[in-house]
């Protein structure tokens, strides 16, 4: 299991989603290009000493992301408030990779339509949407709940 973020607006987030990704054990993907400067002083200030504990591997586009080996191992899952299934219905495998797109804009339709499967979280029908790293937490967990990732005690 993999978390991939597409180029991401904010820097903030992509410090969660690094804590996110080493709290359940998973490697980081960054697509860019991002919404801000990334230098690896950057991700070591928002990642705090998380960076130690997770692998981050930088892509400079979606088709170098989209050629890399982990994407020929495993089936990238989007998620995405415009996904045909519900996460609940949804089953994970351990070479999933869990991808999310830009806080602002998502993935452009290029990248919707490469997607394994297009997977979105039931949530109250007045809400537009979740924060991306909420959703990432959310989605790790049922992952994990699933037995796709494998956590210690």
């Amino acid at each position: 299991m993999r978390l991939s973020l597409f180029q991401p607006d904010m820097a903030p987030n992509v410090g969660a989603a690094i804590r996110t990704a080493a709290c359940f054990g998973v490697p980081l993907d960054i697509i860019e290009p991002c919404g801000f400067p990334l230098t690896a002083k950057d991700i070591k200030r928002v990642a705090m000493d998380y960076q130690a504990i997770t692998p981050i591997t930088r892509y400079s586009s979606w088709e170098k992301f989209s050629v890399a080996p982990p994407t020929q191992q495993g089936r990238t899952i989007l998620l995405t408030t415009k996904g045909a299934q519900s996460l609940w219905d949804f089953t994970f495998e351990p070479e999933d990779i869990i991808l999310m797109g830009r806080e602002s804009a998502g993935v452009p339709q290029n990248v919707h339509d490469s997607a394994s499967a297009r997977v979105y979280i039931p949530m109250a029908s007045k809400a537009r949407s979740l924060n991306v790293v909420v959703s990432a937490s959310i989605t790790l967990a049922e992952a994990s709940r699933q037995g796709a990732i494998h956590l210690a005690k």
